[in-house]
Order: C-alpha cells, then sequence, then structure tokens
C-alpha cells in the first residue's frame, strides 16, 4: 500500500508484448502532431503553386508510419503512389499537370447488363470518382488536374474511391456470378488458431446474448434487449474484425435498430434476434474467409467532436443503474459497454480513445485475450478480481504516449471501482466521458 502510495518498492517488469493481432475498424483520426504539420504543409505548399511539394507534403500526412500504408515516390515532377484500403490496392501517378488514381474491382469476362445498370445507379451518388470498364476489369477512378488538386480535394476524392471501392468489390462479386475477385493477393491470412478462436467466440457471444433474452420480458426489458444486441454487434466488430460478407450481415444487423420507421422495440429486437441466429447458421468456411487481415488509410466513418462521444457515454450510464440497482449485472455491463463501442464502430475515433477502450475491452473479456494468446490479464473473471496496479500502469502509459497532442487528458483513476465488473466498467467510462481532449 505504502509502495503505491508513495512510488516506492519493488519495480514491475513490463508487461509482455502480445500477439500481432488486428482490432476493429481503422480510424486515420490518429496522426501525431508531426503529421498534422504535414498537411499544413501541404496546403501553404499548394497556394504556392509548388505543386510536387505539396504532394510530398500530402503523402507523407496519409502515411501511417505504424502500418505502412502508402508507398510514393517522385522524380522531378513526376510521381508515383499507391496505397492500402482493406481488400483493394488504390493506384495512381502524376504527370504533366494531370493526377489519376485507380482501383481494380473486379474481372467481367462478358458483358452484364444488371451489372452496368448496378453501376450506373451507384454512379449517381459518387462526387468525385467513377466507374469504369477497361476491357475485362471494372474499375473505379478519380483524376484531376494537378492545378486545382488541393489537398482537400485529393483527400476527400481518393477517400471516396478508396472507401467505395472497398466494400463494392465484395458485394459486386457476391451479387453478380458473372463477376470474379481480382487484385487482392495483398490480403493477409490469419493464424488459424486465430481464426478457430474467433470463430468459437462468434458463436459463444451470440449463443450468450440469445439465452438470456429468452429469459427475459420482451416487453419489460425491451431496452435492455437492444443494448445487448447492439453492443453485440459492436463487440464483433472490434474483437473479431471481420470483413467482406460477413461484416456486411452486421451492418445490416444494425440497420434494423437505427430505421427510422414507426415500428417498436420489441419487433426490431426480435429481428435483430433473429438475424443472429442467422449467423450461426454460417457455414464455418465462409466465416473463415472473412477474417484476413488488411491495412487500411481511410476510415469509412467521420470523425466527431468529443462532446458527442461524451454524450454517449454518459446516457448509457444513465441507463445503466436501474439495472444494476435490480440486480441485472450482465445487463449493466453491456449497456456501459454500449456507450463507448457505440462511437468505436459508428465514428472515427481519436487513437487516445480508441487505446483507453481497449484496455476497458480487455478486463470485460478478459478470457477472450486469454485464448488468443495473451500473457499479461487485467481481470480474472473466475475469481473476480483485478490486477488495480496494471491497470493504472497502462492507463498511464497511454497518456504519457499521447501528452504532447492532449496535454490536457487525465483519466482520474483514484475514481475507479474495483469491487465487481459493472462497478469497474461504469467509473472506467464514466472518467472517459470527462476527459479533456483539446490538442495542444
Amino acid at each position: 500500500m505504502f509502495g503505491k502510495l508513495f512510488g516506492k518498492g519493488r519495480k514491475k517488469e513490463p508487461p509482455a508484448p502480445g500477439p500481432a493481432i488486428f482490432f476493429g475498424r481503422y480510424s486515420d483520426n490518429n496522426k501525431p502532431v508531426a503529421k498534422t504539420n504535414r498537411w499544413t504543409d501541404a496546403e501553404n505548399l499548394f497556394r504556392e503553386k509548388k505543386y510536387p511539394e505539396s504532394m510530398d507534403a500530402f503523402f507523407d500526412y496519409l502515411r501511417d508510419d505504424a502500418v505502412q500504408n502508402v508507398v510514393y515516390e517522385r522524380n522531378g515532377a513526376e510521381g508515383r503512389f499507391h496505397f492500402y484500403q482493406g481488400s483493394k490496392i488504390v493506384r495512381g501517378s502524376f504527370n504533366n499537370g494531370f493526377l489519376n488514381a485507380e482501383i481494380i474491382l473486379a474481372r467481367m469476362p462478358q458483358p452484364s447488363v444488371p451489372v452496368m445498370r448496378r453501376l450506373l445507379e451507384m454512379n449517381f451518388n459518387l462526387f468525385y470518382s467513377r466507374f469504369a470498364l477497361d476491357n475485362e476489369r471494372l474499375c473505379m477512378r478519380f483524376d484531376s488536374d494537378i492545378e486545382t488538386a488541393s489537398p482537400g480535394k485529393l483527400y476527400y476524392g481518393l477517400k471516396e474511391l478508396s472507401t467505395k471501392g472497398d466494400k463494392q468489390d465484395d458485394l459486386l462479386v457476391q451479387d453478380f456470378a458473372i463477376l470474379e475477385t481480382a487484385d487482392s493477393e495483398h490480403m493477409a491470412e490469419i493464424p488459424v488458431k486465430e481464426k478457430e478462436i474467433k470463430y468459437e467466440y462468434l458463436h459463444k457471444w451470440i449463443s450468450q446474448a440469445l439465452d438470456m433474452i429468452k429469459g427475459l420480458d420482451a416487453d419489460k426489458f425491451s431496452g435492455g434487449i437492444a443494448y445487448m444486441l447492439l453492443s453485440l454487434i459492436y463487440r464483433v466488430d472490434y474483437l473479431i474484425a471481420p470483413e467482406g460478407s460477413l461484416l456486411n450481415e452486421l451492418e445490416k444487423i444494425g440497420g434494423i435498430y437505427f430505421k427510422k420507421d414507426e415500428r417498436a422495440v420489441t419487433e426490431k429486437n426480435r429481428d435483430m434476434a433473429e438475424s443472429f441466429r442467422k449467423l450461426l447458421a454460417i457455414p464455418k468456411e465462409e466465416v473463415s474467409r472473412c477474417l484476413i487481415r488488411s491495412k487500411y488509410t481511410f476510415s469509412i466513418v467521420a470523425p466527431q467532436p468529443y462532446k458527442t462521444i461524451a454524450d454517449s457515454i454518459h446516457g448509457a450510464n444513465q441507463n445503466l443503474v436501474w439495472y444494476r440497482d435490480n440486480n441485472y449485472p450482465a445487463i449493466a455491463c453491456q449497456i456501459a459497454e454500449y456507450g463507448i463501442s457505440y462511437c468505436q464502430y459508428s465514428y472515427s475515433m481519436p487513437r487516445v480513445i480508441t487505446e483507453l477502450y481497449h484496455l476497458f475491452m480487455m478486463v470485460t473479456y478478459s478470457d477472450y485475450f486469454r485464448a488468443l494468446g495473451y500473457k499479461k490479464l487485467f481481470y480474472d473473471p473466475a475469481s473476480g478480481k483485478f490486477d488495480e496496479e496494471a491497470i493504472e500502469d497502462e492507463i498511464k502509459s497511454v497518456q504519457d504516449r499521447w501528452k504532447e497532442k492532449y496535454p490536457l487528458m487525465d483519466v482520474k483513476t483514484q475514481n475507479l471501482r474495483y469491487d465487481n465488473l459493472v462497478n469497474f466498467n461504469h467509473t472506467f467510462t464514466n472518467e472517459m466521458e470527462f476527459l479533456n481532449l483539446e490538442p495542444k
């Protein structure tokens, strides 16, 4: 106790690093100060009509050094680049005052009227890019004069091209048998054991949620059931990180609840539960194909003011109180999880918040992380004991990493409660609600 109070005692060994496993959706709202400065450089150089130098700064800004997602080279006024967005590679170049970029979506060996009709309809919803057919190659393209290719136009043009292309290639090949997968050789397989564990926990979490719902009054507990099902979507999305058709199915389930219609929550809950039952019936081989490792450059969702995140956490924590006080701890835990998980799923989050969220999930689902091979665990569900010192050391480590960008951020660890998982989840997310993320 005195060692904890006064900073004395045996020096702890640093925790062993965990396995190299990717979690959740990529967020490009994660730039350190040096990278954000490169965006300013790109804008200033563009205004000065130093277009090649502006390109240098822009692609340096775009590159996530931890992921190595962007390859860029320039020779005088000419340059080439390619970058990764999930299942797709964006390839491009600039010379003679012109920039172009392209994604290969699929191969179409024979012309298809239904495919072309689909693409024509989707073209109306694009602002910067367009679909194109080059012999058998079905593509998306973006181009611009260099003199009008400001950093803002480049960013949103390349983002539309890459995010739409990454989503549509899977859907097109799935919906039209005539199309063939193309240009996806860069996708990395994950170890078989990791796939087995993810498949096991996908079924475990869905079955647990459905079994819990069976024992609840559908009308009286409609709100709690909705929280559980939505939290399940976001948990699977973050911890299992599926791609392709499985990710698309998860998005459809969330759409059932958030669709603006007049249906009662009980009806939406029923349909979400039924959709999860259908997920359980998907063959293991098909699920396995959706468990791959990808690099990303752009987030598929947009950043939000931190108040939006704080409001989501606050609303969920207000609603968990009744379930906690009336002896429904499992539902209360998942409501606390929902408040921050909804944001992690729906918004492009600052990486510092994702790192705190990841710690939250490591505590809440320590059995999953143990199965994946993590040696350092923060909570033992069998005994209900927390490793308080390790949790607080990890929080301090996160804050230290981001102190330069967020000097006013302060998680008050003295407010955390470790008497049970409900109170820990409540107090931890409550601290996240009141963080000051004013940048430097």
